[in-house]
Protein backbone atom coordinates (compact mmCIF):
# COMPACT_ATOMS: atom_id res chain seq x y z
CA UNK A 1 0.00 0.00 0.00
CA UNK A 2 1.35 3.01 -0.90
CA UNK A 3 2.34 5.61 2.25
CA UNK A 4 1.94 9.30 2.77
CA UNK A 5 3.98 10.28 6.20
CA UNK A 6 3.47 13.71 7.04
CA UNK A 7 5.12 15.60 9.69
CA UNK A 8 3.88 15.77 12.88
CA UNK A 9 3.80 19.40 13.27
CA UNK A 10 -0.35 19.18 12.15
CA UNK A 11 -1.62 22.51 10.15
CA UNK A 12 -4.60 22.61 7.59
CA UNK A 13 -2.87 21.60 4.85
CA UNK A 14 -1.67 18.51 6.30
CA UNK A 15 -5.25 16.98 7.63
CA UNK A 16 -6.58 18.64 4.01
CA UNK A 17 -3.85 15.91 2.47
CA UNK A 18 -4.10 13.21 5.39
CA UNK A 19 -8.28 13.07 4.02
CA UNK A 20 -7.50 13.24 0.55
CA UNK A 21 -4.95 10.53 0.61
CA UNK A 22 -6.80 7.79 2.75
CA UNK A 23 -10.29 8.96 0.27
CA UNK A 24 -8.09 7.54 -2.26
CA UNK A 25 -6.56 4.15 -0.51
CA UNK A 26 -3.39 5.94 0.37
CA UNK A 27 -1.94 4.52 3.83
CA UNK A 28 -1.81 8.06 5.20
CA UNK A 29 -0.42 8.65 8.79
CA UNK A 30 1.23 11.58 10.91
CA UNK A 31 4.57 11.13 12.45
CA UNK A 32 4.55 11.60 16.18
CA UNK A 33 7.64 12.45 16.37
CA UNK A 34 10.38 13.76 13.56
CA UNK A 35 11.65 10.30 12.24
CA UNK A 36 9.86 7.31 10.53
CA UNK A 37 7.87 4.95 13.01
CA UNK A 38 9.42 1.74 13.16
CA UNK A 39 6.34 -0.14 11.92
CA UNK A 40 6.24 2.26 8.23
CA UNK A 41 9.97 2.05 7.51
CA UNK A 42 9.35 -0.90 5.57
CA UNK A 43 6.75 0.38 3.66
CA UNK A 44 6.89 1.54 -0.28
CA UNK A 45 6.69 3.33 -2.36
CA UNK A 46 6.53 6.06 0.23
CA UNK A 47 5.87 9.78 -0.22
CA UNK A 48 6.04 12.66 2.37
CA UNK A 49 4.91 15.80 3.49
CA UNK A 50 6.74 18.45 5.70
CA UNK A 51 9.22 20.39 6.30
CA UNK A 52 13.16 20.61 5.32
CA UNK A 53 13.49 19.06 9.00
CA UNK A 54 10.83 16.45 8.58
CA UNK A 55 12.43 15.88 4.83
CA UNK A 56 15.87 15.21 6.14
CA UNK A 57 14.96 12.68 9.15
CA UNK A 58 12.30 11.00 7.06
CA UNK A 59 13.49 10.73 3.37
CA UNK A 60 16.51 8.09 3.47
CA UNK A 61 14.37 5.82 5.31
CA UNK A 62 11.37 5.96 3.06
CA UNK A 63 13.69 5.84 -0.52
CA UNK A 64 12.09 9.12 -0.51
CA UNK A 65 13.78 11.91 -3.25
CA UNK A 66 12.29 15.18 -2.35
CA UNK A 67 12.14 17.66 -5.19
CA UNK A 68 13.23 21.31 -4.50
CA UNK A 69 13.68 24.32 -6.88
CA UNK A 70 17.38 26.09 -7.32
CA UNK A 71 18.46 28.56 -4.31
CA UNK A 72 19.36 30.48 -6.94
CA UNK A 73 16.11 30.03 -9.17
CA UNK A 74 14.08 33.44 -8.62
CA UNK A 75 17.95 35.48 -9.59
CA UNK A 76 17.98 33.45 -12.80
CA UNK A 77 15.06 34.96 -14.15
CA UNK A 78 14.72 37.72 -16.93
CA UNK A 79 14.37 41.06 -15.30
CA UNK A 80 10.47 41.66 -16.63
CA UNK A 81 9.41 38.75 -14.50
CA UNK A 82 10.97 39.92 -11.05
CA UNK A 83 9.99 43.57 -10.98
CA UNK A 84 13.19 44.21 -9.24
CA UNK A 85 16.54 43.26 -8.73
CA UNK A 86 17.45 39.26 -7.03
CA UNK A 87 20.59 38.11 -6.32
CA UNK A 88 21.68 34.39 -4.87
CA UNK A 89 24.90 35.36 -2.47
CA UNK A 90 27.01 34.34 0.26
CA UNK A 91 25.86 35.07 4.00
CA UNK A 92 29.36 36.54 4.19
CA UNK A 93 28.94 39.02 1.37
CA UNK A 94 24.95 39.96 2.53
CA UNK A 95 26.39 40.27 5.93
CA UNK A 96 28.69 43.64 4.13
CA UNK A 97 25.13 44.76 2.68
CA UNK A 98 24.89 48.82 3.79
CA UNK A 99 21.70 49.64 2.28
CA UNK A 100 18.00 48.12 3.52
CA UNK A 101 17.25 44.55 1.71
CA UNK A 102 14.68 41.47 1.60
CA UNK A 103 17.30 39.15 2.64
CA UNK A 104 15.89 35.51 2.85
CA UNK A 105 17.43 31.81 3.28
CA UNK A 106 16.24 30.44 -0.51
CA UNK A 107 14.98 26.66 0.68
CA UNK A 108 15.93 26.10 4.44
CA UNK A 109 14.17 28.77 7.22
CA UNK A 110 17.88 29.58 8.36
CA UNK A 111 16.69 32.73 10.34
CA UNK A 112 14.01 35.28 9.69
CA UNK A 113 13.22 36.09 5.82
CA UNK A 114 11.91 39.98 6.09
CA UNK A 115 13.60 43.55 5.43
CA UNK A 116 16.88 44.46 6.72
CA UNK A 117 18.11 48.10 7.59
CA UNK A 118 21.89 47.10 6.41
CA UNK A 119 23.34 43.31 6.40
CA UNK A 120 24.55 43.89 10.22
CA UNK A 121 21.43 42.11 11.47
CA UNK A 122 21.95 38.80 9.76
CA UNK A 123 23.07 35.96 11.83
CA UNK A 124 26.93 35.64 12.33
CA UNK A 125 29.73 32.98 11.46
CA UNK A 126 29.44 31.79 15.10
CA UNK A 127 25.66 30.67 14.56
CA UNK A 128 25.66 30.27 10.37
CA UNK A 129 28.52 29.29 7.97
CA UNK A 130 30.08 31.62 5.73
CA UNK A 131 28.66 30.22 2.73
CA UNK A 132 25.66 29.62 3.68
CA UNK A 133 23.11 31.13 0.33
CA UNK A 134 21.07 33.92 1.18
CA UNK A 135 18.96 35.59 -1.36
CA UNK A 136 19.06 39.34 -1.97
CA UNK A 137 16.29 41.41 -3.10
CA UNK A 138 15.23 44.89 -3.55
CA UNK A 139 12.52 46.47 -1.10
CA UNK A 140 9.44 46.54 -3.18
CA UNK A 141 5.46 46.01 -1.54
CA UNK A 142 3.04 44.06 -3.25
CA UNK A 143 -0.68 44.36 -3.93
CA UNK A 144 -1.71 40.66 -3.90
CA UNK A 145 0.43 37.32 -3.66
CA UNK A 146 -1.01 34.11 -4.96
CA UNK A 147 0.34 30.53 -4.23
CA UNK A 148 0.39 27.94 -7.73
CA UNK A 149 1.18 24.40 -7.08
CA UNK A 150 2.93 23.40 -10.54
CA UNK A 151 2.89 20.11 -11.97
CA UNK A 152 4.48 19.08 -15.34
CA UNK A 153 4.88 22.71 -15.81
CA UNK A 154 1.22 23.44 -15.43
CA UNK A 155 -0.80 25.02 -12.49
CA UNK A 156 -2.96 22.16 -11.03
CA UNK A 157 -4.12 24.64 -7.99
CA UNK A 158 -4.43 28.70 -7.26
CA UNK A 159 -4.88 30.24 -4.55
CA UNK A 160 -4.71 33.79 -3.27
CA UNK A 161 -2.61 34.44 0.13
CA UNK A 162 -1.87 37.75 0.41
CA UNK A 163 -3.27 41.42 0.56
CA UNK A 164 -1.12 44.27 1.32
CA UNK A 165 1.02 42.19 2.85
CA UNK A 166 -0.96 40.68 5.10
CA UNK A 167 -3.00 37.83 4.86
CA UNK A 168 -6.03 37.17 2.48
CA UNK A 169 -6.67 33.92 1.85
CA UNK A 170 -9.45 33.44 -1.12
CA UNK A 171 -9.96 30.48 -3.53
CA UNK A 172 -9.29 30.60 -7.55
CA UNK A 173 -6.96 33.19 -9.38
CA UNK A 174 -8.23 35.46 -12.01
CA UNK A 175 -6.65 34.86 -15.45
CA UNK A 176 -4.14 37.72 -15.24
CA UNK A 177 -2.46 35.20 -12.43
CA UNK A 178 -2.49 32.34 -15.19
CA UNK A 179 -1.59 34.21 -18.11
CA UNK A 180 1.31 35.60 -16.03
CA UNK A 181 2.53 32.62 -14.34
CA UNK A 182 2.56 30.70 -18.16
CA UNK A 183 5.17 33.48 -18.88
CA UNK A 184 7.50 32.33 -15.32
CA UNK A 185 6.86 28.67 -16.16
CA UNK A 186 7.99 28.87 -19.67
CA UNK A 187 11.36 29.88 -18.01
CA UNK A 188 11.83 26.90 -16.86
CA UNK A 189 14.54 26.36 -14.09
CA UNK A 190 12.06 24.33 -11.86
CA UNK A 191 11.36 20.66 -10.55
CA UNK A 192 8.25 19.09 -12.49
CA UNK A 193 6.02 19.41 -9.01
CA UNK A 194 6.66 22.87 -7.23
CA UNK A 195 4.91 25.74 -5.72
CA UNK A 196 5.33 29.35 -7.22
CA UNK A 197 4.30 32.42 -5.73
CA UNK A 198 3.50 35.26 -7.81
CA UNK A 199 2.05 38.73 -7.29
CA UNK A 200 0.89 41.93 -8.71
CA UNK A 201 3.15 45.43 -7.19
CA UNK A 202 1.84 48.39 -6.02
CA UNK A 203 2.89 50.22 -9.28
CA UNK A 204 0.43 47.03 -11.30
CA UNK A 205 3.34 45.22 -12.31
CA UNK A 206 3.53 41.18 -12.33
CA UNK A 207 6.26 39.64 -10.38
CA UNK A 208 7.56 36.37 -8.83
CA UNK A 209 7.74 36.57 -5.44
CA UNK A 210 9.35 32.84 -5.17
CA UNK A 211 9.48 29.00 -5.38
CA UNK A 212 9.09 26.49 -2.74
CA UNK A 213 9.33 22.92 -2.71
CA UNK A 214 5.85 21.58 -2.85
CA UNK A 215 6.28 19.18 0.04
CA UNK A 216 6.90 21.89 2.66
CA UNK A 217 4.12 24.35 1.57
CA UNK A 218 0.98 25.23 2.45
CA UNK A 219 -2.15 25.03 0.38
CA UNK A 220 -4.28 27.97 1.58
CA UNK A 221 -7.35 27.78 -0.30
CA UNK A 222 -6.20 25.55 -3.02
CA UNK A 223 -8.06 22.31 -4.00
CA UNK A 224 -6.68 19.69 -1.84
CA UNK A 225 -6.64 16.93 -4.47
CA UNK A 226 -4.96 19.15 -6.52
CA UNK A 227 -2.28 19.88 -4.13
CA UNK A 228 -1.84 16.12 -3.41
CA UNK A 229 -1.46 15.35 -6.88
CA UNK A 230 1.75 17.95 -6.59
CA UNK A 231 2.73 16.74 -3.08
CA UNK A 232 2.85 12.95 -4.02
CA UNK A 233 5.27 14.01 -7.26
CA UNK A 234 7.40 16.59 -5.28
CA UNK A 235 8.25 14.03 -2.91
CA UNK A 236 7.92 10.27 -3.99
CA UNK A 237 10.03 7.17 -4.36
CA UNK A 238 13.94 8.08 -5.24
CA UNK A 239 13.64 5.58 -8.53
CA UNK A 240 10.74 7.36 -9.87
CA UNK A 241 12.57 10.19 -10.46
CA UNK A 242 13.18 11.18 -13.80
CA UNK A 243 16.58 12.10 -15.36
CA UNK A 244 15.40 15.54 -15.89
CA UNK A 245 14.41 16.04 -12.18
CA UNK A 246 17.00 14.76 -10.81
CA UNK A 247 19.14 17.87 -10.61
CA UNK A 248 16.37 19.17 -8.15
CA UNK A 249 16.41 16.57 -5.49
CA UNK A 250 17.32 17.65 -2.54
CA UNK A 251 20.41 15.52 -0.33
CA UNK A 252 19.33 14.06 2.17
CA UNK A 253 21.19 12.50 5.07
CA UNK A 254 22.15 8.56 5.08
CA UNK A 255 20.36 6.12 7.15
CA UNK A 256 22.55 4.90 9.60
CA UNK A 257 21.79 1.35 10.13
Amino acid sequence: MTLLLLAPRINETSLQLLTCARRRGLRAHTAVRWEVPAELAGLRPAHLYGGPLFADAAAGALGVAPLEPPADWPASLPADLLGRQVECTTLAEARRLRRPAFLKPPVDKLFPARVYPDGSGLPGPDALDDDTLVQVSDVVAFASEYRLFVLDGAVRAASRYAVDGGLAVSPGVGPEVLAFAADVLAAGGLPSAVVVDVGRLTDGTWAVVEANPAWASGSYACDPDHVLDVVLRAAGPAEAVTPADRPYTRPVPEVVR
